[in-house]
C-alpha cells in the first residue's frame, strides 16, 4: 500500500466501542515482533525511542535520529505505523510544519501531538495548540497525505492528584473540541483512568478517544464500551522487556 492508503486504513481503525490496540513498539524489530503477533498497527512511544537509544524522555534525542528509527520502523512493516512525536520539537507553528514535513517524509502515517510545552513549564494555550496542529496538518496536505495527528492533551498527566481530575474534564472537552476544529484527527487523554470521565468525553469530544493503559484503569473491554477508540500502552512495553532482559542476563552472568 501506499503511504496515503496506510494512513486511511490507520484512521479507519479507529472505531467508536471497539478501539484498536496498540503495544508500543520502540524500534524495526520489535515493530515486526508486534506485527507477527497480529498487530494492525505499530506505534511507538517517545519515553520508550529515547531509553533504547540511551537517551532520556522530552526530546533529548536528537531529531535526526529520530527520523532514521522512523524510517527504519515504516520501511520494516506493511501495517500502519505512527510516531510518538511529542511537541515535534518545535515551538512556533512555522517550526512545527517543517518538523512535521519531516516526519512524513519517513513513511509513517501518523503522530502523536502534545499540548505540554515539552521541557518548558504548563500547557500551550487552546489557541496556541490549534496554531500548531493547524500547522502540522498543513505540512500534511501538501505532502497529499491524509495524516493521522492524534492531539494529546496533559491536563491529566499534569495533575497528580486524580481527585481533581474531574474538575479538568469540562475543559479537556473544549480543547478536544478546537483540535478537531484546527485539523486533528484523534484525541489522546493519557492519565485519565476514571470511568465516568473518559465516558463523558467519548460522548462528547468530536474526535476517536485514545486511553492510556496505566494503572487503575478499566479493563480493554470496558474502555470499549466507554466509547474509547484507540488504547495504547506508551512505556509500558519496554520497560518491562528491559525488566525481562536484565533478569535472564542476571541468571547466566
Amino acid at each position: 500500500m501506499s503511504q496515503a492508503d496506510k494512513a486511511k486504513q490507520f484512521a479507519a481503525l479507529h472505531v467508536k466501542g471497539e478501539p484498536i490496540t496498540i503495544y508500543n513498539i520502540w524500534d524495526a524489530g520489535t515493530a515486526q515482533a508486534v506485527t507477527k503477533a497480529g498487530a494492525k498497527a505499530v506505534a511507538t512511544g517517545s519515553a520508550s525511542v529515547a531509553a533504547a537509544h540511551g537517551y532520556e524522555d522530552g526530546e533529548k534525542i536528537p531529531l535526526s535520529l529520530v527520523e532514521i528509527v522512523a524510517s527504519r520502523i515504516a520501511e520494516s512493516v506493511e501495517v500502519p505505523f505512527s510516531l510518538d512525536f511529542e511537541g515535534a520539537y518545535a515551538d512556533s507553528p512555522a517550526d512545527v510544519k517543517a518538523n512535521a514535513a519531516r516526519i512524513i517524509k519517513t513513511g509513517a502515517v501518523g503522530v502523536n501531538f502534545e499540548d505540554q510545552k515539552v521541557n518548558g513549564s504548563g500547557l500551550y494555550s487552546v489557541d496556541e495548540q490549534c496554531a500548531r496542529i493547524s500547522a502540522f496538518r498543513e505540512a500534511a496536505d501538501e505532502a497529499g497525505i491524509p495524516f493521522f495527528i492524534n492531539a494529546r492533551t496533559d491536563m491529566f498527566l499534569n495533575e497528580p492528584d486524580a481527585s481533581k481530575h474531574g474538575g479538568l474534564v469540562g475543559e479537556a472537552i473544549e480543547r478536544g473540541k478546537r483540535y478537531a476544529e484546527a485539523g486533528a484527527s484523534g484525541f489522546f487523554i493519557p492519565a485519565l483512568s476514571d470511568a465516568d470521565q473518559i465516558a463523558k468525553i467519548c460522548e462528547i469530544a468530536p474526535l476517536p478517544v485514545n486511553a492510556y493503559m496505566m494503572k487503575g484503569m478499566p479493563e480493554i473491554a470496558e474502555l470499549g464500551k466507554l466509547g474509547v477508540s484507540r488504547v495504547s500502552f506508551g512505556p509500558g512495553p519496554y520497560r518491562e522487556a528491559m525488566i525481562d532482559l536484565k533478569r535472564k542476563a542476571e541468571s547466566i552472568l
